[in-house]
Protein backbone atom coordinates (compact mmCIF):
# COMPACT_ATOMS: atom_id res chain seq x y z
CA UNK A 1 0.00 0.00 0.00
CA UNK A 2 1.03 3.33 -0.91
CA UNK A 3 2.52 5.36 1.78
CA UNK A 4 0.29 8.75 1.05
CA UNK A 5 2.02 10.90 4.07
CA UNK A 6 5.36 10.21 2.66
CA UNK A 7 4.50 11.43 -1.06
CA UNK A 8 2.10 14.72 0.65
CA UNK A 9 5.57 15.53 2.19
CA UNK A 10 7.60 15.42 -0.81
CA UNK A 11 5.60 18.37 -1.86
CA UNK A 12 5.88 22.11 -0.96
CA UNK A 13 2.11 22.33 0.50
CA UNK A 14 3.37 19.29 2.50
CA UNK A 15 6.86 20.40 3.44
CA UNK A 16 5.22 23.45 4.93
CA UNK A 17 2.52 22.37 6.91
CA UNK A 18 4.26 19.41 8.37
CA UNK A 19 6.94 22.16 9.48
CA UNK A 20 4.50 24.57 10.71
CA UNK A 21 2.81 21.86 13.03
CA UNK A 22 5.89 19.88 13.91
CA UNK A 23 4.51 16.58 12.16
CA UNK A 24 7.33 14.01 11.10
CA UNK A 25 8.92 14.59 7.68
CA UNK A 26 10.17 11.72 6.09
CA UNK A 27 12.31 11.95 3.66
CA UNK A 28 12.68 9.81 -0.12
CA UNK A 29 15.65 7.09 0.91
CA UNK A 30 17.93 6.02 -1.43
CA UNK A 31 17.79 3.04 -2.30
CA UNK A 32 20.12 0.72 -4.29
CA UNK A 33 19.15 0.18 -8.16
CA UNK A 34 21.39 -0.87 -11.20
CA UNK A 35 20.77 2.87 -12.34
CA UNK A 36 22.59 4.33 -8.72
CA UNK A 37 23.87 1.69 -6.96
CA UNK A 38 26.20 4.11 -5.19
CA UNK A 39 25.18 7.40 -2.85
CA UNK A 40 25.68 10.13 -4.85
CA UNK A 41 28.60 12.71 -3.40
CA UNK A 42 31.25 12.74 -2.01
CA UNK A 43 33.02 10.81 1.41
CA UNK A 44 34.74 12.29 4.36
CA UNK A 45 36.97 10.40 6.26
CA UNK A 46 37.99 12.09 9.81
CA UNK A 47 39.75 10.79 12.80
CA UNK A 48 38.93 11.65 16.66
CA UNK A 49 42.06 10.25 18.67
CA UNK A 50 44.92 7.82 17.64
CA UNK A 51 44.24 5.45 15.14
CA UNK A 52 46.16 2.67 13.94
CA UNK A 53 43.08 1.51 11.62
CA UNK A 54 44.80 0.76 7.65
CA UNK A 55 41.22 2.64 6.40
CA UNK A 56 41.95 4.34 3.63
CA UNK A 57 42.73 1.31 0.95
CA UNK A 58 39.51 -0.14 2.02
CA UNK A 59 37.44 3.48 1.65
CA UNK A 60 39.17 4.06 -1.95
CA UNK A 61 37.22 0.78 -2.87
CA UNK A 62 33.71 1.62 -2.11
CA UNK A 63 33.61 3.63 -5.20
CA UNK A 64 33.10 7.24 -3.40
CA UNK A 65 34.96 10.06 -4.37
CA UNK A 66 36.95 11.45 -1.18
CA UNK A 67 35.61 14.83 -0.47
CA UNK A 68 34.27 17.28 1.89
CA UNK A 69 31.70 19.82 -0.19
CA UNK A 70 28.72 17.62 -0.03
CA UNK A 71 29.30 14.61 1.82
CA UNK A 72 26.96 11.44 0.84
CA UNK A 73 28.93 9.49 3.81
CA UNK A 74 31.00 11.03 6.90
CA UNK A 75 33.16 8.13 8.32
CA UNK A 76 34.68 9.10 12.04
CA UNK A 77 37.60 6.87 12.63
CA UNK A 78 36.91 6.92 16.71
CA UNK A 79 39.06 3.79 17.30
CA UNK A 80 41.68 5.88 19.35
CA UNK A 81 39.29 7.16 21.76
CA UNK A 82 40.15 5.82 25.07
CA UNK A 83 39.34 8.59 27.90
CA UNK A 84 36.79 11.02 28.54
CA UNK A 85 38.79 13.66 26.88
CA UNK A 86 39.12 12.03 23.71
CA UNK A 87 35.38 12.00 23.46
CA UNK A 88 36.23 15.97 22.65
CA UNK A 89 37.49 14.99 19.00
CA UNK A 90 33.93 13.12 18.47
CA UNK A 91 32.47 16.89 18.97
CA UNK A 92 34.74 18.85 17.53
CA UNK A 93 35.30 16.00 13.75
CA UNK A 94 31.42 16.23 13.41
CA UNK A 95 30.09 19.26 14.84
CA UNK A 96 30.84 21.61 11.96
CA UNK A 97 30.00 19.11 8.96
CA UNK A 98 26.82 16.94 10.10
CA UNK A 99 24.34 19.40 8.28
CA UNK A 100 26.36 19.14 5.36
CA UNK A 101 25.92 15.66 4.54
CA UNK A 102 23.31 15.17 1.64
CA UNK A 103 19.82 13.67 2.10
CA UNK A 104 19.89 9.77 2.62
CA UNK A 105 23.71 9.93 3.41
CA UNK A 106 25.69 8.23 6.18
CA UNK A 107 27.14 8.62 8.99
CA UNK A 108 29.62 5.91 9.71
CA UNK A 109 31.18 5.93 13.66
CA UNK A 110 34.04 3.18 14.25
CA UNK A 111 35.01 1.95 17.54
CA UNK A 112 37.16 -0.27 18.78
CA UNK A 113 36.54 -3.85 20.53
CA UNK A 114 35.78 -2.86 24.20
CA UNK A 115 39.31 -3.62 26.48
CA UNK A 116 37.57 -5.35 29.44
CA UNK A 117 40.65 -4.74 32.08
CA UNK A 118 40.55 -0.97 30.77
CA UNK A 119 37.22 0.68 32.39
CA UNK A 120 38.18 4.20 30.81
CA UNK A 121 38.31 2.53 27.33
CA UNK A 122 35.09 0.49 28.41
CA UNK A 123 33.35 3.82 29.33
CA UNK A 124 34.53 6.30 26.28
CA UNK A 125 34.10 3.67 24.12
CA UNK A 126 30.36 2.37 25.12
CA UNK A 127 29.49 6.37 25.17
CA UNK A 128 30.12 6.09 21.34
CA UNK A 129 26.52 4.09 21.42
CA UNK A 130 24.82 6.70 23.38
CA UNK A 131 26.41 9.52 20.86
CA UNK A 132 25.16 7.36 17.43
CA UNK A 133 21.97 6.25 18.43
CA UNK A 134 21.24 9.65 19.40
CA UNK A 135 22.70 11.14 16.45
CA UNK A 136 20.66 9.39 14.30
CA UNK A 137 17.50 10.28 15.83
CA UNK A 138 18.40 14.01 15.53
CA UNK A 139 20.07 14.02 11.79
CA UNK A 140 16.90 13.54 9.91
CA UNK A 141 16.73 13.86 6.08
CA UNK A 142 16.80 9.87 5.44
CA UNK A 143 20.04 10.56 6.79
CA UNK A 144 21.61 7.34 8.65
CA UNK A 145 23.83 6.79 11.91
CA UNK A 146 25.27 3.60 12.82
CA UNK A 147 28.48 2.53 14.87
CA UNK A 148 30.95 -0.15 13.86
CA UNK A 149 33.22 -1.83 16.17
CA UNK A 150 36.18 -3.33 14.60
CA UNK A 151 39.99 -3.92 15.10
CA UNK A 152 40.61 -4.73 11.58
CA UNK A 153 39.43 -2.45 8.37
CA UNK A 154 40.21 -5.51 5.70
CA UNK A 155 38.40 -8.03 7.99
CA UNK A 156 35.25 -5.32 7.48
CA UNK A 157 35.29 -4.46 4.33
CA UNK A 158 31.94 -5.98 3.26
CA UNK A 159 30.56 -4.66 5.78
CA UNK A 160 32.44 -1.14 4.90
CA UNK A 161 30.42 -1.36 1.71
CA UNK A 162 27.38 -2.46 2.89
CA UNK A 163 26.70 0.64 5.20
CA UNK A 164 28.31 3.24 3.20
CA UNK A 165 25.72 1.99 0.13
CA UNK A 166 22.00 2.66 -0.80
CA UNK A 167 21.81 -1.03 0.60
CA UNK A 168 21.68 0.15 4.38
CA UNK A 169 19.00 2.74 3.64
CA UNK A 170 16.43 1.69 6.42
CA UNK A 171 19.58 0.28 9.04
CA UNK A 172 20.19 3.46 11.29
CA UNK A 173 21.35 3.40 15.26
CA UNK A 174 22.90 0.30 14.49
CA UNK A 175 25.75 -1.50 17.13
CA UNK A 176 27.62 -3.95 14.88
CA UNK A 177 30.81 -5.92 15.82
CA UNK A 178 33.27 -7.51 13.34
CA UNK A 179 35.90 -9.86 14.42
CA UNK A 180 39.34 -9.56 12.72
CA UNK A 181 40.22 -12.87 10.41
CA UNK A 182 41.31 -13.29 7.02
CA UNK A 183 38.89 -12.81 4.52
CA UNK A 184 38.78 -13.94 0.92
CA UNK A 185 37.06 -11.14 -1.05
CA UNK A 186 34.49 -12.10 -3.73
CA UNK A 187 35.89 -12.69 -7.72
CA UNK A 188 33.34 -10.27 -8.35
CA UNK A 189 31.90 -8.21 -6.28
CA UNK A 190 28.71 -7.31 -8.26
CA UNK A 191 28.03 -10.90 -8.11
CA UNK A 192 29.36 -12.22 -4.76
CA UNK A 193 27.81 -15.08 -4.50
CA UNK A 194 28.14 -16.49 -7.54
CA UNK A 195 28.76 -20.41 -7.44
CA UNK A 196 26.78 -21.07 -4.20
CA UNK A 197 23.69 -22.55 -3.52
CA UNK A 198 21.37 -20.19 -1.16
CA UNK A 199 18.14 -21.66 0.56
CA UNK A 200 15.29 -19.42 1.90
CA UNK A 201 11.94 -20.78 3.63
CA UNK A 202 8.80 -18.76 3.64
CA UNK A 203 10.07 -17.22 0.15
CA UNK A 204 7.13 -17.39 -1.82
CA UNK A 205 6.01 -13.62 -1.23
CA UNK A 206 7.00 -10.71 0.78
CA UNK A 207 10.03 -10.26 2.27
CA UNK A 208 11.35 -13.75 1.60
CA UNK A 209 10.77 -13.56 -2.08
CA UNK A 210 12.80 -10.52 -1.76
CA UNK A 211 15.63 -11.95 -0.34
CA UNK A 212 14.92 -15.00 -2.73
CA UNK A 213 15.13 -12.23 -5.79
CA UNK A 214 18.35 -10.51 -4.13
CA UNK A 215 20.58 -13.53 -3.35
CA UNK A 216 19.85 -14.53 -7.02
CA UNK A 217 20.90 -11.07 -8.49
CA UNK A 218 23.95 -11.54 -6.35
CA UNK A 219 24.54 -14.55 -8.02
CA UNK A 220 23.33 -17.59 -5.91
CA UNK A 221 21.05 -20.30 -7.43
CA UNK A 222 18.04 -20.59 -4.81
CA UNK A 223 15.91 -22.80 -3.83
CA UNK A 224 12.69 -21.40 -2.97
CA UNK A 225 10.97 -22.89 -0.23
CA UNK A 226 7.36 -22.55 1.15
CA UNK A 227 4.31 -24.72 2.61
CA UNK A 228 2.66 -26.55 -0.19
CA UNK A 229 -0.44 -24.49 -0.33
CA UNK A 230 1.94 -21.39 -2.15
CA UNK A 231 3.74 -24.33 -4.13
CA UNK A 232 2.25 -22.30 -7.00
CA UNK A 233 3.48 -18.74 -5.80
CA UNK A 234 6.91 -20.66 -5.06
CA UNK A 235 7.48 -21.82 -8.64
CA UNK A 236 6.48 -18.37 -9.94
CA UNK A 237 9.18 -16.77 -7.99
CA UNK A 238 11.56 -19.69 -8.46
CA UNK A 239 11.03 -19.13 -12.21
CA UNK A 240 11.57 -15.23 -12.09
CA UNK A 241 14.51 -15.77 -10.77
CA UNK A 242 16.22 -19.22 -12.23
CA UNK A 243 16.05 -20.72 -9.23
CA UNK A 244 13.81 -23.89 -8.12
CA UNK A 245 11.17 -24.76 -5.87
CA UNK A 246 10.65 -26.81 -2.73
CA UNK A 247 7.30 -26.91 -1.60
CA UNK A 248 8.20 -28.18 2.05
CA UNK A 249 6.55 -28.04 5.52
CA UNK A 250 9.40 -26.56 7.94
CA UNK A 251 7.56 -27.72 11.17
CA UNK A 252 7.69 -31.58 9.61
CA UNK A 253 9.58 -33.69 11.42
CA UNK A 254 11.90 -34.91 8.49
CA UNK A 255 11.77 -31.23 7.10
CA UNK A 256 16.07 -31.79 7.14
CA UNK A 257 16.25 -34.96 5.58
CA UNK A 258 14.39 -33.73 3.04
CA UNK A 259 16.37 -30.29 2.65
CA UNK A 260 19.43 -33.01 2.89
CA UNK A 261 18.06 -34.99 -0.36
CA UNK A 262 17.38 -32.12 -2.46
CA UNK A 263 20.87 -30.37 -2.56
CA UNK A 264 23.29 -33.50 -2.71
CA UNK A 265 25.44 -30.74 -3.57
CA UNK A 266 25.32 -29.06 0.15
CA UNK A 267 24.37 -25.43 1.40
CA UNK A 268 26.52 -22.33 1.33
CA UNK A 269 23.52 -19.82 2.67
CA UNK A 270 20.27 -20.78 4.86
CA UNK A 271 18.07 -18.14 5.24
CA UNK A 272 15.30 -19.03 7.76
CA UNK A 273 12.52 -16.63 6.84
CA UNK A 274 9.25 -18.39 6.91
CA UNK A 275 6.89 -17.40 10.17
CA UNK A 276 3.35 -16.97 11.12
CA UNK A 277 1.29 -14.36 13.47
CA UNK A 278 -1.69 -15.59 15.62
CA UNK A 279 -2.33 -12.31 16.85
CA UNK A 280 -4.19 -11.88 20.47
CA UNK A 281 -4.02 -10.83 23.59
CA UNK A 282 -2.95 -13.50 26.64
CA UNK A 283 -5.77 -13.22 28.41
CA UNK A 284 -8.05 -14.51 25.09
CA UNK A 285 -5.34 -16.15 23.68
CA UNK A 286 -6.02 -20.35 23.77
CA UNK A 287 -3.22 -23.03 23.22
CA UNK A 288 -4.06 -23.53 19.55
CA UNK A 289 -2.92 -19.77 19.12
CA UNK A 290 0.14 -20.29 20.82
CA UNK A 291 1.67 -23.98 20.24
CA UNK A 292 1.90 -23.34 16.19
CA UNK A 293 3.57 -19.41 15.79
CA UNK A 294 6.03 -20.78 18.47
CA UNK A 295 6.52 -24.22 16.31
CA UNK A 296 6.50 -22.65 12.76
CA UNK A 297 8.81 -19.11 14.16
CA UNK A 298 11.66 -21.22 16.43
CA UNK A 299 11.13 -24.77 17.16
CA UNK A 300 11.50 -25.29 13.36
CA UNK A 301 14.45 -23.19 12.76
CA UNK A 302 15.90 -25.13 16.25
CA UNK A 303 15.51 -28.58 14.68
CA UNK A 304 16.18 -27.61 10.85
CA UNK A 305 19.57 -26.19 11.95
CA UNK A 306 20.41 -28.48 14.02
CA UNK A 307 19.98 -31.21 11.27
CA UNK A 308 21.37 -29.70 8.54
CA UNK A 309 24.77 -28.80 10.65
CA UNK A 310 24.60 -32.27 11.94
CA UNK A 311 24.28 -33.67 7.97
CA UNK A 312 27.47 -31.71 6.82
CA UNK A 313 24.71 -30.25 4.99
CA UNK A 314 26.39 -26.87 5.10
CA UNK A 315 29.64 -26.34 3.59
CA UNK A 316 32.53 -24.79 5.83
CA UNK A 317 32.09 -21.01 5.08
CA UNK A 318 28.40 -20.86 4.94
CA UNK A 319 25.91 -18.64 6.35
CA UNK A 320 22.91 -18.95 8.16
CA UNK A 321 21.03 -16.10 8.47
CA UNK A 322 17.16 -16.07 10.80
CA UNK A 323 14.19 -13.56 10.99
CA UNK A 324 14.18 -12.23 14.22
CA UNK A 325 12.06 -9.18 14.82
CA UNK A 326 12.14 -5.47 16.73
CA UNK A 327 9.12 -7.49 18.40
CA UNK A 328 11.15 -10.03 19.83
CA UNK A 329 13.24 -7.23 21.40
CA UNK A 330 10.89 -4.47 22.37
CA UNK A 331 7.44 -6.94 23.07
CA UNK A 332 4.30 -5.78 21.23
CA UNK A 333 1.15 -6.38 22.78
CA UNK A 334 -1.15 -8.66 21.58
CA UNK A 335 2.10 -10.65 20.78
CA UNK A 336 3.64 -12.62 23.39
CA UNK A 337 3.53 -15.76 20.97
CA UNK A 338 5.55 -14.05 18.43
CA UNK A 339 7.60 -11.93 20.70
CA UNK A 340 8.59 -15.24 22.40
CA UNK A 341 9.15 -16.98 19.47
CA UNK A 342 11.33 -14.10 17.67
CA UNK A 343 13.15 -13.33 21.23
CA UNK A 344 13.96 -17.09 21.06
CA UNK A 345 15.82 -16.49 17.16
CA UNK A 346 18.15 -13.83 19.36
CA UNK A 347 19.11 -16.46 21.86
CA UNK A 348 19.73 -19.18 19.23
CA UNK A 349 22.01 -16.71 17.53
CA UNK A 350 23.84 -15.46 20.35
CA UNK A 351 24.59 -19.21 21.60
CA UNK A 352 24.71 -21.24 18.56
CA UNK A 353 27.21 -18.47 16.61
CA UNK A 354 30.39 -19.24 17.97
CA UNK A 355 30.32 -23.25 18.23
CA UNK A 356 28.98 -23.02 14.45
CA UNK A 357 31.89 -21.03 13.45
CA UNK A 358 34.11 -23.08 15.46
CA UNK A 359 32.95 -26.46 14.38
CA UNK A 360 32.01 -26.18 11.05
CA UNK A 361 32.84 -23.43 9.81
CA UNK A 362 29.69 -21.20 9.46
CA UNK A 363 28.10 -18.10 11.06
CA UNK A 364 25.09 -17.53 12.68
CA UNK A 365 23.50 -13.87 12.31
CA UNK A 366 20.30 -12.67 12.53
CA UNK A 367 17.71 -9.78 11.10
CA UNK A 368 15.53 -8.54 13.35
CA UNK A 369 12.61 -6.49 10.86
CA UNK A 370 10.41 -3.55 12.43
CA UNK A 371 7.87 -2.13 10.51
CA UNK A 372 7.90 -3.00 6.54
CA UNK A 373 5.66 -2.46 3.85
CA UNK A 374 3.81 -5.96 3.08
CA UNK A 375 0.66 -7.05 2.60
CA UNK A 376 0.22 -8.14 6.32
CA UNK A 377 0.79 -4.72 7.40
CA UNK A 378 -1.31 -3.15 4.91
CA UNK A 379 -4.10 -5.11 6.51
CA UNK A 380 -3.16 -3.33 10.10
CA UNK A 381 -6.27 -0.38 10.86
CA UNK A 382 -5.06 3.11 9.36
CA UNK A 383 -4.44 4.49 12.84
CA UNK A 384 -1.59 1.79 13.79
CA UNK A 385 -0.49 1.27 10.69
CA UNK A 386 0.45 4.93 10.41
CA UNK A 387 2.07 4.88 14.19
CA UNK A 388 4.11 1.82 12.95
CA UNK A 389 5.27 3.77 9.53
CA UNK A 390 6.52 6.86 11.55
CA UNK A 391 7.65 5.72 14.97
CA UNK A 392 11.14 5.55 13.89
CA UNK A 393 14.23 7.72 12.97
CA UNK A 394 13.23 8.07 9.41
CA UNK A 395 9.80 8.33 9.75
CA UNK A 396 8.46 6.07 7.51
CA UNK A 397 7.97 1.92 6.93
CA UNK A 398 10.26 -0.04 4.99
CA UNK A 399 10.33 -1.87 2.14
CA UNK A 400 10.69 -5.88 1.63
CA UNK A 401 13.78 -5.24 -0.03
CA UNK A 402 15.54 -3.35 2.83
CA UNK A 403 15.51 -6.79 5.18
CA UNK A 404 16.82 -8.39 1.75
CA UNK A 405 20.26 -6.24 0.99
CA UNK A 406 20.54 -6.98 4.92
CA UNK A 407 20.60 -10.76 4.67
CA UNK A 408 22.49 -10.52 1.26
CA UNK A 409 25.62 -8.53 3.11
CA UNK A 410 25.17 -10.79 6.47
CA UNK A 411 25.45 -14.16 3.30
CA UNK A 412 28.31 -12.64 1.83
CA UNK A 413 31.42 -14.68 1.21
CA UNK A 414 33.28 -11.70 2.78
CA UNK A 415 31.12 -11.54 5.78
CA UNK A 416 32.68 -14.37 7.52
CA UNK A 417 34.15 -11.64 10.73
CA UNK A 418 30.30 -11.08 10.71
CA UNK A 419 29.44 -13.60 13.52
CA UNK A 420 26.25 -13.43 16.52
CA UNK A 421 25.32 -10.20 15.73
CA UNK A 422 21.08 -9.42 15.30
CA UNK A 423 21.42 -6.52 13.29
CA UNK A 424 17.50 -4.49 13.34
CA UNK A 425 16.39 -3.19 9.82
CA UNK A 426 13.29 -0.56 11.34
CA UNK A 427 15.07 2.71 10.26
CA UNK A 428 16.34 2.91 13.63
CA UNK A 429 12.52 2.54 15.88
CA UNK A 430 11.68 4.48 18.95
CA UNK A 431 10.94 0.86 20.26
CA UNK A 432 13.50 -1.16 21.61
CA UNK A 433 16.31 1.56 21.12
Amino acid sequence: MADRYLSFTGTAPGRFLTRRLGLPQPAELHRWSAEQPRLRGELLHLTAGRSTLALSPVLARTGLTPGSARPAAVVLDATGVADVGALDGVHAALHPVVRSVVPSGRVLVLGAPLDPEDHHQCAAQQALEGFTRSLGKEIGRGRTVNLLRLGDAAAAESTLRFLLSPRSAYVSGQVIEVGSGTVTAPADWDEPLAGRTALVTGAARGIGEAVAGTLARDGARVVVLDVPAAEADARRVAERIGGTALALDVTAADAGERIAAALPGGLDVLVHNAGITRDRRLVNMPADRWGPVLEVNLGSVLRTTDDLLARGVLRPGGRIVATASIAGLAGNAGQTNYGAGKAGIVGLVRSLAPRALAGHGVTVNAVAPGFIETRMTAAVPLLIREAGRRMNSLAQGGLPADVAETTAWLAHPASGTVNGQVVRVCGQSLLGA
